[in-house]
């Protein structure tokens, strides 16, 4: 079993004698499913029709650089890609978000990443496959951003991991999760400036010697909970690049909505 697949998370509930999964199976025997954001029963196990309708999913057209909405103006664009990766693209080549990053979608994000509700993450998984259908036809294998094994044993699972996952099997796509590994604790991203945010993981990132064979020569899908200035993902891509992979892409569940004016 993969680390970042949730070993902790499946040792500490082996050891406390959770049975999560066979009460699951008896309750949606006995009882309708009930939507992840609410207790409201549903007719299929989701989202309230409220929280649905706040969420603002991005549709096409985006950058195909970074996944950022284009503004419609009635016309044809000049290029598949917005002015800021034109000017200054990403070490990953593509980006997909399933929706925008807000007061909607925060929530629900936060819920699934640090409040232990994994059924968000087989939905997630499914939201991306949409946005990120254009990647996924040109990908060879697909895996998570790595945590650090201390964060990992603290958190118990790896929350990109959860949605990778799925979303590796619902495409035919081999799945590594441990082919990147974080191979330095870095402090959390949040609250940093651009500048402070490359710097806190740079070098954090490499393929193991096993990864480096698996991955080589092959188009990369790299899955993560939220693109913010892509310092992270950047990261990733550059030590992927450097092991022999000929393509990294990006998929997220959600953006920001400005990214590039997070790094000035």
């Amino acid at each position: 079993m993969s680390l970042q697949d949730g070993v902790w998370r499946a040792r500490w509930e082996a050891a406390t004698g959770i049975g999560r999964r066979i009460g699951r199976g008896m309750a949606d025997v006995l009882l309708p499913p009930l939507a992840h954001d609410s207790p409201e029963a549903t007719a299929s196990a989701g989202l309230t029709p409220d929280a649905w309708s706040r969420v603002v999913f991005l549709e096409d057209p985006v950058c195909d650089g970074c996944g950022a909405a284009f503004e419609m103006d009635g016309g044809a664009f000049a290029s598949e890609r917005c002015a800021a990766c034109l000017a200054q693209p990403y070490a990953f080549t593509r980006a997909r978000a399933a929706c925008l990053y807000d007061e909607a979608s925060r929530g629900l994000i936060l819920k699934f990443k640090h409040g232990d509700h994994q059924p968000f993450a087989p939905l997630f998984a499914r939201w991306i496959s949409r946005a990120a259908a254009p990647l996924l036809e040109e990908t060879d294998v697909v895996m998570p951003v790595p945590l650090h094994r201390w964060r990992l044993l603290a958190r118990r699972f790896n929350q990109a991991a959860e949605v990778a996952r799925p979303l590796a099997r619902v495409a035919g796509l081999d799945y590594l999760p441990d082919a990147l590994i974080r191979q330095t604790h870095t402090t959390s991203q949040g609250g940093k400036s651009a500048r402070g945010r490359r710097l806190n993981v740079k070098k954090a990132f490499a393929v193991t010697p096993v990864g480096a064979r698996r991955i080589k020569g092959r188009r990369v899908l790299l899955v993560d909970d939220v693109l913010t200035t892509g310092a992270t993902a950047e990261a990733c891509a550059r030590a992927l690049l450097q092991a022999g992979a000929r393509a990294v892409d990006l998929a997220v569940i959600a953006r920001v909505r400005t990214v590039r004016e997070l790094t000035m």
